[in-house]
């Protein structure tokens, strides 16, 4: 640990999950240095934001400066995919109303918008400075060398190394963690097209995907009339025929494959030369270390299918920051909350791989070798992740984002089977509460005679969860199916320790209210009640009628 009086956190690049992190850190009063390689603005691609981070862009303080800029809102997404040759549209609104729409940004300004919120709260930004070195997990001080413009060099120690390096992933390499994802070996080629033509409304503003013979094609509309136009493809293959001709005449020609996406780029003019992107589906294999933290695409990024990058890499920012002030503040804190934010960041990479996983699977727009290949649905070892999301999409409303495969395509036998079990059982058990609680009565309700039990490998433990800026100690409740586990309120987390499988809920509410005044427990029953019903609906609890 540095003798300074402020604690130094180094952060390695200036995107979006840099620049949140860095923000968030210098809140907490830290003395943070961001080192971005490039001179903002700098072109990206990754233009499609999720409604997901608008409350992120709430806390740093900037959506203000993002609803004046112009951004195309985005109200959800327009897809030629599954069964249905013509184009179907999914919305936003559908499932989430307090945040109906989300924004197509043009990174440059996007990025650089957030880079400069960062410096306004007291990050020192140095850009034109390529990280070229780091100590880390070694006997000498955790450190990195910088190199400038001018080829000059600079060590700099630090208590903590955030490294948002992006798809370079400069620790993630050094230290030899990255896996690829075998199912998600795909390559794109991009560029943006000025006056192309538009969906119809209300579908102006949406994300435009289309599945064709060889992959499938994305059209982002942008301000001033500009579209982000890619396809994307097998890696092998699209390498060989890369290999062989120019990558506009590949590009294309790749494009004149698809439908309604060639009819919408006729009118319009190709601004540059497109570009290329290799093998993006990796994750690594550890995300904390010994004075160091991985965020967004430098610990994994999953296929593009979903826009997912931007919010992975705001999402596990916010964490990140979380867990380093907690690192630095409260030692104990390391090793459990490195374990949590594992978790928790891996839990939203698996639902958007399990989610693009089934999506490639469930198409049948096209017949092709692409395709054919992918409807074989890979699953790791541990199958913790799919059972998972199968509860999960079980627990969604109809349209839901990941369940409108169910309708549009052919999803997985055993896929859908799984959902229709966990639906069965949901609905058999939500049911049953209906009858057993009294609502207008809850001290009459039949389920205080109910003798409940924990599930089989359910499990009470103490370990951080996420507070006000940083990790703080709170009761998880945790299944096979939930591994990461779900925070509960410390008075539901006595009454879940006391259940043996043996006494009544009445007589384990009389214990845990021993000492507790009569009038607060009238207050306290309902609560205590529903808490109980959720977590048998969840499959956390199992009940006997007595």
């Amino acid at each position: 640990m540095s003798e300074r009086d402020v604690q130094r956190v180094i952060v390695i690049g200036g995107g979006p999950g840099g620049s949140t992190s860095a923000t968030l850190l210098a809140r907490q009063g830290f003395d943070v240095t961001l080192f971005e390689r490039e001179v903002f603005p700098r072109e990206h691609v990754g233009e499609s934001l999720l409604p997901a981070s608008i409350p992120i862009l709430e806390t740093l303080g900037v959506i203000e400066e993002i609803e004046a800029a112009g951004f195309t809102p985005k109200y959800g997404a327009t897809m030629v995919w599954g069964r249905d040759p013509d184009p179907w549209s999914w919305r936003f609104a559908e499932t989430n109303a307090t945040y109906p729409h989300a924004y197509q940004v043009w990174r440059p300004t996007f990025d650089q918008m957030l880079l400069n919120n960062a410096e306004r709260n007291g990050v020192n930004v140095r850009q034109a400075c390529r990280v070229v070195d780091a100590q880390v997990e070694t006997s000498e001080p955790t450190s990195v060398t910088v190199e400038s413009a001018d080829g000059r060099q600079e060590v700099h120690q630090a208590d903590w190394i955030v490294d948002a390096s992006g798809q370079n992933g400069f620790l993630a390499r050094r230290l030899d963690l990255r896996t690829h994802d075998e199912f998600f070996r795909n390559l794109a080629v991009y560029s943006y097209f000025h006056g192309a033509d538009h969906l119809p409304e209300p579908d102006t503003g949406n994300i435009f995907i289309e599945a064709y013979e060889h992959g499938w094609s994305w059209a982002i509309p942008l301000p001033d009339d500009v579209m982000s136009v890619g396809v994307v493809v097998d890696a092998a293959w699209g390498g060989a025929q890369l290999a062989e001709r120019d990558t506009e005449a590949f590009y294309r020609e790749q494009l004149s494959m698809t439908g309604r996406t060639a009819e919408m780029l006729a009118p319009g003019n190709l601004l540059e030369s497109p570009r290329v992107i290799r093998d993006w589906s990796y994750t690594a294999q550890r995300l904390v270390g010994d004075g160091f933290i991985l965020v967004g695409d430098a610990a994994c990024f999953i296929d593009p299918l979903f826009s997912s990058g931007v919010h992975l890499a705001m999402s596990s920012a916010v964490l990140a920051s979380a867990y380093v002030t907690s690192a630095l503040r409260e030692p104990e804190m390391r090793v459990p909350a490195a374990e949590v934010y594992s978790q928790l960041y891996m839990q939203q990479y698996h639902q958007f791989r399990e989610m693009a996983a089934l999506f490639y699977a469930s198409n049948r727009t096209s017949d092709s070798y692409f395709w054919e290949a992918r409807r074989i649905v890979q699953h790791p070892d541990d199958i913790s992740p799919r059972e998972a999301f199968i509860a999960a999409v079980a627990g969604q409303p109809p349209q839901g984002y990941e369940r409108v495969v169910l309708e549009r395509g052919e999803a997985p036998a055993d896929f859908v089977e799984g959902v229709a079990a966990v639906e069965t059982e949901r609905a058999r058990r939500a049911a049953e509460m209906t009858r057993l609680i009294d609502t207008a009565w809850p001290d009459r309700s039949p389920m205080l005679e109910a003798v409940p039990s924990l599930a089989d490998g359910v499990e009470l433990a103490r370990k951080p969860v996420i507070g006000d800026g940083q990790f703080e100690w709170g009761a998880v409740i945790s299944s096979p199916s939930r591994p990461q586990g779900a925070p509960i309120s410390m008075v539901v987390a006595a009454l879940a320790s006391r259940i043996d499988g043996r006494s009544t809920v009445r007589t384990l509410l009389e214990d845990l209210f021993t000492g507790v005044s009569e009038p607060q427990r009238v207050q306290l029953l309902p609560g205590m009640l529903t808490a109980l019903r959720v977590l048998y609906i969840d499959g956390m609890i199992a009940y006997w009628r007595v």
